[in-house]
């Protein structure tokens, strides 16, 4: 699962370990670039071992599909005043 911030140029994957590995946007692969609705979605990526923490490298999207959202329907189900 990935967590990116778009203007900062960086974020955060957590593996299946529940291991949270630092990832910057020249750690993702030509054409995988991080877009402002990345969270949550699935990646594939080597584990590389830095000076003081582990940090993600050569991240790529698993489906190029992005996330579905819930929508809010108004009008539907609301109480009125």
């Amino acid at each position: 699962m990935l967590w990116f911030n778009v203007d900062k140029g960086y974020g955060f994957i957590c593996t299946e370990e529940d291991e949270r590995l630092y990832v910057e946007r020249t750690g993702f692969l030509p054409g995988n670039d991080p877009q402002p609705r990345c969270k949550g979605r699935a990646v594939a990526f080597d584990r590389e071992v830095g000076r003081d923490d582990p940090f993600a490298a050569n991240v790529s999207f698993v489906s190029l599909e992005e996330p579905r959202r819930a929508r809010l329907r108004s009008g539907r189900g609301g109480h009125k005043l």
